[in-house]
């Protein structure tokens, strides 16, 4: 599968019949209202040279020999945007040992899991991924020397910042020697195997075998849930990850259209950077990632400068809180910092359509100045004026409230973990929210978010934070916003891109029931992305006379969530 020219991706384009598009005018406004009953009426939709050119009325007729698809009543949305993956690990995590919950439980299975993980021929590496010590405890070298001391192992915590590595792999790495704060250590000095934010120090170590990165995979997976683009949220991602990303874009492994944060620059005043020449047109660079932890977070003035350094580069940053001091401190260094070089001026639409259902000019209600909140796991509701007036945009996690309520419940002693990662008190209150689904330290389908964010139930059916809960309607919008502005929605109109998902029920049936084997098929600037090539001619073929006769009905399609 690639984004490669076929029977729908020529310059004569193809024709869609019959669909409810949603939405179709940017005055649409999606607030914690129910659409109305049956949905929105049918169309036809016109595609051409990866753009929609045409919206109308049932009737519109096909050009000689082009494509026709008869969407039989199906909804047909904007493709499904998720704005924070994290793709390296995503293509990595495939390749390696899940042994966290809900598959692995208990330190039974741990040990069974790691000792039945398939190391790539030549180095006997076991790499595992998904743990937490809900199933076995807090690890370390010995405890895992315990359960698998035979080979190297690493096995990485589901949060992504810790890597625990037992003996055998401490000393083929050569971890005594490293100079490295993230280096745990005992009151001795010997090394514990655990390593905090080291994934740079252990993908450069030649004495670690690289994973096989399966990015076809993910972007085959995606392209059958109707994911059209991803926003990569890695931090200090280096020039050759970024080269793998281009080129799996180029070569159609990763179909989808690709916003790649970027790494910090250094903080030191300089002038607005001239535009990077797209290195491939799917692929655009996004803001500064920047990553805060509570064990070392930098006072106000540090964390200024490195918001000031990014904004006088002429990029928003996109700040990882998670606790409530991080999201207060990062509030703090907002306020002080100087604004987007460049940016703000031209980025504030007359109107514009948020999830938060609010249409106006600058501040909360335009498109603002492009910074996010990443995760917004606590956001005191007293600061909720202060992300919509600096026009802040929250990327929450709905799917962790159904992945990790229940553990949650256990260990969050601190807040209320009904009150973690909000959403309707954020809608109400007009602050612009997106929805990313954090994969592959959550779980890679965003309409197992949706349908996390309408029902606020942990795995156990325990509700958490009920009033918290969204409409359908509004957890859908989470994921369909613009790439590089996510609460601004996409629509259905002339001149938008043709990144499309079509699905086989109405929207009503859509809303009720949001799930990923809806999926018809998926488009990406008009091309056909899923169905796969071989499955072409199940769903789509050129019209023979021009006017109807090559049709394909709805129900003789192929696809959906494999």
């Amino acid at each position: 599968m690639g984004r490669t020219q076929n029977s729908t991706g020529d310059a004569d384009g193809f024709l869609i019949r019959r669909c409810q598009a949603f939405p179709t005018r940017p005055s649409t406004v999606l607030s914690l209202d129910a659409p109305p009953r049956g949905g929105p009426p049918l169309v036809d939709v016109r595609i051409a040279a990866g753009h929609i050119v045409e919206v109308s009325a049932p009737g519109l007729p096909a050009l000689p020999g082009q494509p026709v698809i008869d969407a039989a009543g199906g909804a047909l949305l904007p493709g499904l945007h998720d704005h924070h993956v994290h793709l390296m690990s995503q293509a990595a995590a495939i390749r390696s040992v899940w042994v966290g919950p809900p598959t692995v439980v208990d330190r039974g299975g741990l040990g069974a899991a790691l000792r039945a993980g398939r190391p790539p021929a030549g180095h006997g590496w076991v790499r595992a991924v998904g743990y937490h010590p809900s199933v076995a405890g807090e690890l370390d070298r010995d405890a895992l020397d315990d359960l698998c001391g035979d080979r190297p192992v690493r096995l990485q915590h589901r949060g992504g910042a810790l890597w625990v590595l037992n003996s055998a792999a401490i000393a083929r790495a050569g971890v005594a020697d490293c100079p490295l704060p993230g280096v745990e250590r005992d009151a001795s000095g010997r090394p514990t195997g655990r390593l905090w934010r080291m994934d740079d120090w252990l993908r450069a170590n030649p004495a670690i075998p690289p994973v096989t990165l399966d990015l076809a995979a993910v972007g085959r997976q995606a392209a059958a849930r109707g994911v059209t683009g991803f926003t990569d949220a890695t931090p200090g991602r280096g020039p050759a990850e970024r080269r793998l990303l281009v080129e799996a874009a180029r070569h159609g492994a990763l179909p989808q259209r690709l916003v790649l944060m970027r790494p910090e620059p250094a903080p030191a005043p300089c002038e607005p950077n001239p535009p990077a020449p797209p290195a491939h047109p799917g692929v655009v660079d996004g803001p500064v990632k920047i990553i805060l932890d509570d064990d070392r977070l930098p006072g106000l003035d540090g964390l200024t400068a490195r918001i000031d350094a990014a904004h006088l580069a002429g990029h928003p940053v996109a700040v990882h809180c998670v606790t409530r001091v991080q999201t207060v401190l990062t509030l703090a260094a907002l306020a002080a910092a100087v604004p987007v070089s460049g940016r703000s001026a031209a980025r504030e639409p007359t109107t514009t359509t948020t999830v938060a259902g609010t249409t106006g000019r600058g501040g909360g209600e335009g498109a603002g100045g492009g910074d996010r909140i990443e995760h917004g796991a606590v956001l005191p509701s007293e600061l909720y004026g202060e992300l919509r007036e600096r026009g802040l945009t929250v990327v929450t996690q709905p799917n962790f409230v159904a992945e990790r309520g229940d553990q949650y419940l256990v260990d969050v002693d601190d807040e209320d973990p009904g009150s973690l990662y909000p959403a309707a008190s954020l809608v109400r209150a007009g602050v612009r929210l997106a929805g990313g689904t954090d994969t592959p330290f959550g779980g890679a389908d965003p309409w197992a978010a949706v349908r996390a964010a309408v029902r606020r139930s942990t795995a156990a059916g325990t509700l958490l934070g009920g009033d918290e809960r969204l409409p359908a309607v509004t957890a859908l919008a989470l994921f369909l916003g613009h790439p590089d502005d996510p609460a601004r929605l996409r629509t259905i109109r002339p001149g938008a891109p043709a990144d499309l998902v079509l699905l086989r029920p109405g929207l009503t049936d859509v809303l009720a029931d949001p799930r990923a084997g809806h999926v018809r098929c998926t488009f990406v600037a008009g091309v056909l992305v899923h169905p796969e090539d071989a499955e072409q001619g199940r769903v789509i073929r050129a019209d023979a006379d021009a006017n109807g006769a090559g049709d394909m009905a709805g129900g003789e399609a192929a696809g959906g969530d494999r």
